[in-house]
């Protein structure tokens, strides 16, 4: 039993992980400045990164790992591309966008860090490349908060 909930876990956390990547490329192509889009594609590499590790866990477990985002992510995507097209798209909207997902992808390796049933060297796994999502989450914070008056 252990193993399907600490395998689950890891997936969720694949899944989610991928939406960043796709979120963070996505803004990537649509900054209008060099450095954030730089910046983007610098986290979305290190996120695809993270993702790679969960997977390597989940094989080492024996199953098969997760290898798309969520369906959520996807429609999300779809409206945020809608109201793009309508409003338009700002550096400062990009970036309080990639904060809202920053904000979720903490709070799931949040939630699988408090989860009793992630065996001992998946949670290590887990809290190791929590270090980099928390660095991302912390620096997209930093981003939004110099827009906001």
């Amino acid at each position: 039993m252990l193993g399907n909930t600490n395998v689950s876990t890891l997936n969720e956390l694949i899944e989610t992980t991928i939406d960043s990547v796709d979120g963070y490329r996505e803004a990537a192509d649509n900054a209008t400045s060099d450095r954030f889009a730089k910046m983007f594609r610098e986290r979305a590499q290190e996120r695809r990164e993270v993702a790679e590790q969960l997977k390597d866990e989940v094989r080492r477990l024996g199953e098969n790992p997760e290898d798309d985002g969520t369906i959520l992510a996807g429609a999300h995507r779809v409206f945020t591309n809608l109201r793009d097209a309508v409003t338009g798209t700002d550096d400062e909207a990009i970036i309080a966008e990639v904060e809202r997902g920053e904000d979720h992808i903490k709070e799931k390796f949040e939630s699988a860090l408090q989860d009793d049933d992630l065996e001992p060297q998946s949670r290590q796994l887990v809290q190791q490349v929590f270090t980099s999502v928390r660095e991302g989450h912390d620096q997209m914070s930093q981003l939004k908060s110099q827009f906001v008056s």
